[in-house]
């Protein structure tokens, strides 16, 4: 194989790139009105340096053939990719004297990027703060992805309601992608199992009468913190084997001539189609298993590129990391591979699989979890429904010789659910199919154990394992709060950008009184940069000398945004009643989107508009409360926001969110959190200390204990305070001319079957309100909570995650110039 010619630029000014790249790889003379052509020039530039590391990490790897991880996830949340370039490549002061010559600055130039639409929420952000780990820690890993033309939808609030609109990321091209045509793979679908004998006699099986379309992929480099190592984000488009029929074209029937072609781009389109139809579900499942097939034929064809057909060691130098239950397919994928396409048997292909396959689980809910009807597996994936069956009955074989006789549990733990219409319960499958399966926080991977998955932990309890999330502090400390930064690095040196322990040597600034006041002042500073957004975003004007008090995340009914918004009617009620005793001024901002198809958290954001529209337009509230909806929530928004809060809402039902990662940013920030015990706010608490946490709620157990009595009507009648609100609600004050749109919410909180416990823990939830004003009084105080908050934040890095990846479920040994 003859290598490319290098090209450096340690000689070329990162100024004369960027006006090469405009003059010539653009064609343009000036930078035009917008900033557009002047971000694409300088992506380019800066590209340029990632690309030369970006060559010489793929020839270290050549040269040490270490151990590779491919993380297959259907989300990676990027966000925008010049500042975290520019960050990690120590680039900025260069950048900024280039734009200099534009008379610009560089976060003008940032904004003209729109953030990459290929994840949704917390699943998609740690993902992409993984791969920065990864990539910081020198670790050989490769992101495989989907890339969707689309985001989810970009969101719009027209009337108080949610309007999804299409979100063309792609619109002015992404000059951080390198599409790779000789690297392109068929992915199968429909068809059926064809049996022969092969040359030697044996009995095989071959995927016959296909529908194929082509993945094609398109690489991200995803650079490590200070450059070294810089590794690849891979993305999957789905195009036709053939552009179209010129035959029916010629014939005038020009819609049946491109209809294959439309169906198979159909399937990276859109980030999560909406699945409650069954073309839906089905272009779901079509997602899932292109983004699985494509990735383990791109390893296995290296694999055998190198290697040629010994499998013997592939799985001392492979590993798989299934981001969640979605890419579960990959598990009968990767035997079809190894059986039909490289003649293994059926022993070695499992043996390779279980030894490379690692499950991490992020839900808490069964409804969450992939479940796909037989009949649309079947049909769409024929082979593996094959093969799917085989694994079942292998392992019902093994749980009848663990425990003679108790069929129920068979039934309990087969992957296929039986009834009227059968269910292939893909989390069942991953765990099966896997050598490790983790949760995501302590208590997550407790229930896990104990309840969801307690027959496969009976199984296998050496297989179950606790990685709590992080996130990644380069994004968001280092590069979303430079004020901070600079004070964090003025007091202990910098090596906590790299180096998450060295947040612990903050702690006795809390009591220095100066370094107090200079965080306030940051603070404050970012509280304008976020009064500046949320302005500008739904015409809100928040007041700086306020608490601000935040909760963004998606809105679904277990992350209790409606409890957030019935203390809201609480203090509206008790400003509108006089009785302002105790309270302290405070702006409320609310954020997130709702999945298309789900009616009543969309009537949630709704209902949280009307009751911002019916405060902000009172004066009597004008001096103690306002409330803000922000639209469209992104990471670029989560960059403004988390600096720029003072209490973090954690609110979820307990034993209900898996860990959470926008409370990890909070902190890092220097919010103060009130939550439940759910999720990783257990591990925050005891990590800032109980005292610098504001609890409330029932714990998990609490919950399940007193569920089957639930009454949220008698919680209601003995609070005077909770009476009040529903009251409020009950007479449609906030929906004077819109009768009944709130009916369902009303229904749901004095429902006895409300799984949510909104009425159980709204006067627990009041209370510690009440104490988060108090505190906020006393500003030295609440400092002292802050700076301890940032201090105690180390441990919610994710290079301390992805750390513990690489040694217990990687197996991968760290070098000591990890962190150098």
């Amino acid at each position: 194989m003859t290598k490319a010619i290098s090209f450096k630029h340690q000689n070329h000014s990162l100024n004369n790139d960027l006006q090469r790249h405009l003059e010539v790889t653009l064609g343009r003379d000036d930078v035009g009105e917008s900033h557009n052509y002047l971000y694409h020039a300088l992506a380019l530039a800066v590209r340029d340096r990632l690309v030369e590391k970006w060559h010489q990490t793929r020839e270290r790897y050549d040269q040490e053939k270490p151990k590779r991880i491919s993380y297959l996830s259907l989300e990676f949340l990027i966000g925008r990719s010049l500042n975290n370039a520019v960050l990690n490549l120590d680039l900025e002061s260069q950048v900024r004297e280039a734009l200099n010559h534009y008379a610009c600055e560089l976060e003008e130039v940032e904004s003209a990027e729109m953030d990459a639409g290929l994840g949704n929420g917390g699943l998609g952000r740690l993902a992409a703060c993984f791969l920065d780990s990864c990539a910081s820690l020198n670790l050989p890993v490769t992101g495989y992805g989907i890339r969707y033309h689309y985001g989810m939808f970009r969101q719009k609030i027209e009337n108080g309601f949610q309007v999804e609109c299409p979100d063309p990321w792609l619109r002015n091209g992404n000059p951080w992608e390198f599409k790779s045509p000789e690297n392109i793979c068929r992915v199968k679908f429909f068809g059926r199992s064809d049996h022969y004998d092969d040359d030697n006699g044996n009995r095989r099986v071959r995927w016959v009468d296909s529908h194929d379309v082509l993945a094609v992929p398109y690489d991200m480099p995803v650079p490590g913190y200070g450059g070294k190592t810089v590794n690849t984000l891979r993305l999957w488009k789905a195009e036709a084997t053939d552009e179209f029929d010129l035959n029916e074209f010629n014939s005038g029937s020009y819609a049946d001539a491109v209809a294959e072609k439309i169906r198979a781009e159909q399937i990276t389109m859109v980030l999560y189609p909406n699945d409650v139809s069954e073309q839906g579900k089905e272009l779901r499942l079509r997602q899932q298993y292109f983004l699985a097939s494509a990735s383990l034929q791109d390893v296995l064809r290296q694999w055998v590129r190198a290697n040629g057909n010994d499998f013997t060691h592939f799985a001392d130098k492979n590993g798989f990391q299934l981001n969640d239950t979605h890419p579960t397919v990959a598990i009968p994928e990767l035997m079809r591979l190894l059986m039909d396409e490289q003649g293994l048997c059926w022993d070695d292909a499992w043996d390779i699989t279980t030894k490379t396959m690692a499950y991490t689980n992020h839900t808490l809910l069964p409804e969450a979890l992939e479940a796909w009807s037989v009949a649309l597996f079947r049909e769409l994936l024929p082979r593996l429904m094959d093969i799917t069956y085989e694994i079942n009955a292998r392992f019902l074989t093994l749980v009848a010789q663990r425990w003679p006789g108790d069929c129920y549990r068979q039934q309990r733990m087969s992957i296929i659910e039986e009834g009227a219409h059968p269910r292939i319960r893909m989390a069942y499958m991953a765990i099966i199919g896997s050598y490790s399966v983790n949760g995501v926080a302590s208590l997550h991977t407790d229930l896990l154990a104990r309840g969801l998955f307690a027959d496969f932990y009976q199984l296998w309890p050496e297989k179950f394992n606790n990685k709590t999330n992080g996130v990644t502090p380069r994004r968001w400390l280092s590069h979303c709060n430079p004020g901070l930064k600079s004070l964090i690095t003025e007091a202990i040196g910098d090596q906590w950008i790299s180096d998450y322990r060295q947040f612990e040597q903050l702690k006795p600034f809390a009591d220095d009184v100066q370094f107090a006041k200079r965080f306030t002042a940051i603070k404050q500073q970012n509280k304008q940069a976020l009064t500046d957004l949320v302005f500008k975003n739904c015409g809100v004007r928040f007041d700086i000398n306020m608490m601000f008090d935040v909760q963004v995340k998606r809105i679904h009914e277990y992350k209790r945004q409606l409890l957030n918004v019935l203390h809201i009617i609480h203090l509206y009620d008790r400003v509108r009643r006089g009785d302002t005793e105790g309270m302290e001024p405070r702006c409320v901002l609310i954020g997130g989107k709702a999945a298309p198809g789900y009616v009543l958290a969309k009537t949630i954001i709704k209902l949280i508009n009307n009751v911002a529209q019916v405060i902000n337009r009172d004066r009597a509230l004008n001096d103690w409360l306002k409330v803000a909806f922000i639209s469209d929530y992104s990471v670029t928004a989560m960059e403004i926001i988390a600096p720029g809060t003072d209490l973090s809402e954690q609110i979820s039902t307990a034993g209900k969110e898996a860990s959470g990662t926008g409370n990890m940013k909070f902190m890092m920030n220097g919010a103060v959190t009130i939550g439940t015990l759910d999720g990783a706010n257990i591990e925050i608490r005891e990590a800032v200390g109980e005292e610098n946490f504001f609890l409330f709620g029932l714990t998990a157990d609490e919950v399940e204990a007193i569920r089957p009595e639930y009454d949220p009507n008698h919680c209601i009648d003995e609070d005077d305070d909770l009476t009040r609100v529903m009251a409020l609600l009950e007479s449609g004050h906030f929906n004077l001319f819109e009768d009944g749109i709130f009916d369902s919410i009303i229904a749901a909180i004095r429902s006895h079957s409300d799984p949510w416990m909104i009425a159980a823990d709204f006067r627990s939830y009041i209370d510690a309100q009440a104490r988060v004003a108090e505190i906020y009084r006393d500003k030295q105080a609440w400092a002292r909570m802050s700076i301890l908050n940032t201090a105690s934040s180390g441990y919610f890095s994710s290079d301390r995650t992805i750390n513990e990846y690489a040694e217990d479920i990687w197996h991968r040994e760290l070098k000591n110039e990890t962190n150098s």
